[in-house]
């Protein structure tokens, strides 16, 4: 990924994001770490839409277990493994 400075942009204006951005996503670094990503809209929303479709096939699994009888209900948060009694306060 390209990688360009904030004082950069600040000296070039946006036009050198613009610039880079041709090679893809870009890097914005500030105080020597990556700090921002930007990338053009249609790269976003391609984003955007995987993220939807990653959701959806998430929340369609859990439904099926559901529907297979593989979810194991408990009485309340306490009885819950792995530390998370702690959220029955």
């Amino acid at each position: 990924m390209r990688t360009i400075s904030a004082q950069e942009i600040k000296r070039r204006g946006i036009r050198a994001v613009d610039d880079l951005l041709v090679e893809g996503p870009v890097h914005v670094i500030t105080r020597n770490e990556r700090r921002y990503v930007v990338m053009d809209e249609c790269r976003y929303q391609e984003l955007v839409e995987a993220y939807h479709e990653a959701y959806v096939a998430r929340v369609l699994a859990a439904m099926a277990s559901v529907e297979r009888g593989e979810v194991k209900r408990l009485e309340s948060v306490a009885a819950l493994p792995g530390g998370y009694g702690c959220l029955a306060r």
